[in-house]
């Protein structure tokens, strides 16, 4: 042992006191980006718009903004203002010579945020968040009004490059303007995105009630349907959030689980909404003092916890014995959340704060959210059993896919389901023969298409919206799309070199969409998908196209469906001529109700399916080929120019239908 040490050197060479580098001011900042925003990506660039924007809202909690204001100019230049107190300009006791303005800016861990005498709660902790700002920008221009004065100060990449300069008199005026433009050093050529930041907006003022936040953009940065100016204020706080972001969807129970609750004995509150979409896939929201935590924490612990004592106890007072089995999963998962606490003196995973680790906002989250809860259940006692009879459901489901996983499987179809979409709803039949399986667009239909199904033969995938246009995408967007991976998973059967039909979980794929123009969109790109990643299963004829009506016909005790406007007019002039009769256009599958998609669209007795298949010849199929690259693919012009061949042969008079 003693010669292994002896063969070593004692010291390297070059490596002395000499080399310890000791970094000043703010130039830790610039040399290591990722300890302070995660990163030099998008998603760190608007970090720092984030960062300014929290201080703000700091104000506007603690009581003392009103209103804030957030400007993107072009040159990449964000300003956010704020009506609240103004930075402190007065000389800094510990530093003579320097504002606390310019101490803020250029120095790391300053500020007012350390105990409770400036912010009882507050979003900035650590002091680092605007000085990271002014580190990581080319220019920063702060402005404060206090005490009817203007001031003014700009830096450069951490550095002051002017003093405090009093600019005037400012009467009618108080609070702070933060202005600055990312550093290219740091970041190279990327931009604010307008979309984002108007989103961050507005979900801030959705997280405090007495907030007025008002947007503005140069129009000529706006590249989407993202308005130039809007104003955002929303008294009902996360219920109005929740209530924009369900929509039309169809819940579990009419009335969404929403309020809010002061913590006894501490500073703080809690606000919270929560719904429960019956054939859509969930999300969560979680907030501290008003920072976003997406991957969650304690505070969600806290909910979790009450939401499932909450259920298990109302199931318990029905006489539901199941209820005992409820998991938290069941009743969060596939719902709709949003959380938002504030807290006093929050920790934090990182400087990032995507992670609340305070262990005391799990009890308070808990105590506070679960007597309401009890309430929401037991006050409307039908309310109560129609979220309990969902849980249980989604029970059900989670206790039978582990039940499937703890049976060895006996074929390889049956091997397969041990891993199928959560929103698949499927068949009873373990063989593929016979079984079908449809692609719905949309929740609402995918609603009806469930209870209109032959339950042993039919399943239902539904989707949402335009699926990825495949043929002018890279596999590695293609994978990461959530609505293929669940077709593929559905399938069983492997895309392109590894597509195997014998393989497939059902006899027919058949795509149901609606019978208008977006819908005839939608199959497209599910065609267009069929032929690129799964192109053997088209050509042996498992794929196939669903005919649902568009219009309904009907004349006292008489019906008819007809699938398009030529059909229409042929029924009208054959089996209703001369008859009194009310047309009633679909909007689209949603608006049938079961039995009447059944009849028409569902049931194989009644119902009409187009095949789609592909050509034997390779030479066939390669034009067919061509055809899909030129109308599907990367190239506008030969869209463009497919078009200018083909419009003389358009009937003018369908256009104008």
């Amino acid at each position: 042992m003693s010669d292994l040490f002896q063969s070593q050197p004692l010291s390297s060479p070059g490596y002395d006191a000499s080399s310890i580098e000791v970094l000043e001011g703010l130039e830790p900042v610039r040399r290591r980006p990722g300890m302070y925003i995660g990163g030099t990506d998008e998603r760190a660039l608007h970090h720092l718009g984030s960062e300014v924007l929290d201080n703000s809202m700091d104000e506007a909690v603690a009581g003392h903004a009103t209103r804030i204001e957030v400007t993107l100019e072009p040159g990449n230049r964000l300003t956010i203002t704020d009506n609240g107190r103004g930075i402190p300009v007065d000389p800094h006791p510990k530093f003579p010579g320097k504002s606390a303005l310019e101490v803020i800016l250029t120095t790391l861990h300053s500020g007012g945020k350390f105990t409770d005498k400036a912010y009882a709660t507050s979003g900035g902790l650590h002091g680092v968040g605007v000085s990271v700002v002014n580190a990581l920008s080319s220019v920063t221009i702060v402005e404060v009004a206090r005490n009817k004065e203007l001031f003014r100060q700009s830096f450069a990449r951490g550095l002051p490059t002017s003093g405090l300069e009093k600019v005037g008199a400012a009467p009618n005026r108080r609070g702070t303007s933060v202005s600055f433009i990312p550093d290219t050093e740091i970041f190279g050529e990327q931009k604010f995105k307008p979309a984002r930041l108007y989103r961050l907006a507005r979900s801030k003022a959705y997280l405090f009630a007495g907030v007025e936040i008002r947007w503005k953009c140069a129009p000529e940065l706006i590249v989407d349907d993202t308005p130039p100016e809007a104003v955002f204020q929303f008294p009902g706080g996360l219920a109005d959030h929740l209530k924009e972001q369900v929509g039309t969807r169809e819940c579990a129970t009419s009335a969404f689980f929403s309020g809010s609750q002061d913590f006894p004995d501490t500073v703080g509150r809690v606000e919270w909404a929560v719904a429960w979409p019956l054939w859509s896939d969930g999300s969560y929201s979680w907030y501290c003092n008003t920072i976003p935590t997406p991957d969650g924490g304690t505070h969600e612990a806290g909910l979790r916890a009450a939401l499932v004592k909450g259920i298990r106890a109302f199931g318990e007072l029905v006489g539901q014995k199941k209820s005992k089995d409820i998991t938290a999963d069941d009743i969060v998962t596939s719902s709709e959340i949003m959380l938002s606490v504030f807290v006093r003196d929050p920790q934090f995973q990182s400087q990032t704060k995507d992670r609340l680790t305070s262990p005391e906002a799990a009890r308070l989250v808990e105590n506070a959210v679960r007597d309401h809860f009890d309430h929401y259940l037991s006050d409307h006692m039908e309310r109560g059993k129609a979220l309990l009879a969902y849980v249980i459901d989604r029970m059900d489901e989670r206790l039978k896919r582990k039940a499937e996983k703890e049976i060895k499987r006996k074929t390889a179809t049956s091997a397969r389901k041990l891993r199928l979409p959560g929103k698949l709803t499927d068949c009873s039949t373990d063989s593929p023969e016979g079984t079908e399986i449809f692609l719905v667009e949309g929740d609402s239909a995918g609603g009806s298409a469930k209870q209109a199904r032959d339950r042993k033969t039919q399943a239902i995938l539904p989707l949402r919206g335009k699926i990825l246009n495949v043929a002018s995408a890279n596999m590695a967007k293609i994978l990461a799309n959530q609505e293929i991976a669940d077709m593929i998973l559905a399938f069983g059967c492997g895309t392109r070199k590894e597509c195997n039909p014998d393989n497939l979980r059902y006899e027919r794929v058949v795509i149901m969409t609606d019978a208008d123009v977006d819908g005839a969109h939608i199959a497209t790109l599910l065609m267009t998908f069929f032929f690129q990643e799964m192109p053997e299963l088209v050509r042996r004829g498992h794929l196939y196209l669903a005919q649902p009506p568009l219009y309904r016909i009907v004349s006292g005790g008489k019906s008819a469906y007809a699938k398009d406007d030529a059909h229409r007019e042929e029924l009208l002039a054959k089996e209703f001529k001369g008859k009194k009769v009310e047309v009633s256009r679909f909007k689209g599958l949603g608006e049938m109700n079961a039995s009447q998609l059944r009849e028409t669209t569902m049931d194989p007795k009644t119902r009409s399916l187009i095949r789609i298949t592909l050509p034997d010849d390779i030479e066939d199929r390669q034009q067919v080929r061509d055809l899909v690259e030129r109308l599907m693919g990367t190239n506008p012009a030969h869209r463009f120019a497919f078009i200018q061949e083909n419009a003389a042969t358009v009937d003018e008079e369908a256009i104008d239908a």
